[in-house]
């Protein structure tokens, strides 16, 4: 008689618990989950916490609500499945502002990330260069090629376009520069398009045609009481043994599966089991496939990370304006790349004592320097350029919070897409019970990684032997 599957999860954020509900849904009854989490915290970069009495995000602020397709997102399909499909919440308020010479213009509609689709309409904000876009008789990118957004954008629309437009747009989902993140990865319609189009123009109009939309359906959502309800759903709706505090320190194939070596050196635990999700970051991940799987190892290995810190304060009757929030081109010489007025964005929020709740996004790519500074010392700087930015001086914080992610968002270069597919490829053929999830390698935002997760589950799942539900 066949014993019960023994499948151990390797990392507890949601990508993580995400493959654990699918695997609790779809494999055998009797299946056994076991999330081992190094940390003594779930939920990665899902993490809310407390300021000023309420409860407010130190990590992922929202999610998506449609997939590229125009269907609900892998994150609403979740919550819908964790029970949780009523605590969803919109913003209240949605336009978002730039800062352009040290004051606040609106982000011009008409753009794909920046990347504009009628020229004119950025012109407040950018001077695009003059007849560079011009019909060149055959599409702007080959049909196997990636490069740069930033290179893409500066050869048609000139440097303006991409320093005060899409680099702060980048800059506030991956905290790089546009320079040197992938078009395939970071801006996949747009590459689509690009193979066929050829002007910029034409490729971001098309781009913006193909994707579905209903006029006035929300683009964002989160939960009331905050996204770390859906990891608490998530851990009870998987039925998983969870182990926290718990590193992973090596994988070793065996004849019927994977042995995990588990805690400390003097003292490991030795776990057998039939097969691993693997959803940490990067370099986490490439060391545990060093021994089993060394080429993939390096392919994964190749994937850096930005660092960020996030200033969360609690102001006291502060005047902002009626804006979600604001992000900042690298030329203004500020260390705020990106701000968010929650109690002005998220109308479930607002405060009854008149409290306005701002967070601030400091960090790019290659300036970690700048987060060696102690809290107190980032908190200061972020109310000091908060206050120039809005031309008011803001009352002293009642409340505060610095929160650090090391290693948090993926920097992807050209040819990540092609360098995943190939280490992915190959790790299958060899060890087809072993599987990459989450963690950056498909993108980022909560309905990448939950999807991530639940694909990751299904290979296990069909590596198996097959569902028997």
């Amino acid at each position: 008689m066949r014993q019960p599957w023994r499948v151990a999860v390797v990392g507890g954020g949601i990508a993580g618990l995400a493959a654990a509900v699918r695997l609790r849904d779809r494999a055998p009854a009797g299946t056994e989950i076991t999330v081992y989490e190094q940390s003594g915290v779930l939920g990665g970069k899902l993490r809310t916490g407390e300021l000023a009495g309420q409860p407010v995000e130190f990590g992922a602020e929202s999610f998506l609500m449609r997939d590229p397709t125009g269907a609900e997102s892998a994150a609403v399909a979740l919550a819908r499945r964790l029970g949780l499909a009523e605590k969803i919440v919109h913003p209240t308020v949605g336009q978002a502002a730039l800062v352009i010479d040290g004051g606040l213009r609106p982000v011009p509609g008409g753009t794909l990330v920046g990347v504009p689709g009628d020229l004119d309409r950025v012109a407040t904000v950018a001077r695009p260069a003059a007849d560079a876009d011009t019909d060149g008789g055959r599409p702007l990118v080959g049909p196997d090629a990636d490069v740069s957004v930033g290179a893409l954008v500066r050869s048609r629309f000139g440097d303006e376009v991409v320093e005060r437009l899409v680099d702060p747009m980048l800059g506030g989902v991956y905290a790089g520069r546009a320079d040197d993140l992938s078009l395939v990865t970071t801006m996949p319609a747009l590459a689509r398009t690009a193979r066929v189009e050829h002007t910029l123009v034409g490729a971001v109009r098309a781009a913006q045609a193909a994707a579905p939309r209903a006029p006035g359906a929300p683009v964002f959502g989160t939960l009331v009481g905050g996204l770390s309800t859906l990891i608490e759903a998530a851990v009870t709706a998987s039925g998983a043994t969870v182990r926290r505090d718990a590193a992973v320190r090596e994988l070793t194939p065996t004849d019927t599966g994977w042995r995990l070596t588990v805690g400390p050196t003097r003292d490991p635990e030795l776990v057998d089991v039939d097969a691993v999700v693997l959803a940490v970051p990067a370099r986490p991940a490439a060391r545990l496939l060093a021994g089993p799987a060394p080429e993939v190892a390096a392919g994964v290995g190749a994937l850096d990370y930005a660092s960020v810190a996030l200033v969360t304060m609690a102001l006291p009757q502060p005047r902002l304006p009626e804006l979600s929030g604001f992000l900042v081109p690298s030329t203004e010489g500020l260390l705020i790349k990106a701000a968010t007025f929650f109690t002005t964005k998220w109308g479930h929020l607002r405060r009854p004592d008149g409290l306005a709740v701002v967070r601030a996004s400091v960090g790019r790519y290659g300036e970690e320097a700048h987060l060696q500074r102690p809290d107190a010392d980032l908190a200061a700087t972020v109310h000091r350029e908060l206050s120039a930015v809005l031309g008011t001086p803001l009352p002293a914080p009642v409340d505060g919070h610095v929160q650090r992610w090391g290693g948090a968002l993926p920097q992807y270069a050209p040819g990540h897409a092609d360098r995943l597919g190939a280490a992915r490829t190959a790790l299958r053929a060899a060890h087809p019970t072993l599987v990459l999830a989450g963690a950056g390698y498909d993108g980022v935002g909560i309905p990448v990684c939950v999807r991530s997760g639940e694909t990751a589950a299904e290979e296990i799942i069909t590596a198996l032997g097959g569902s028997a539900r």
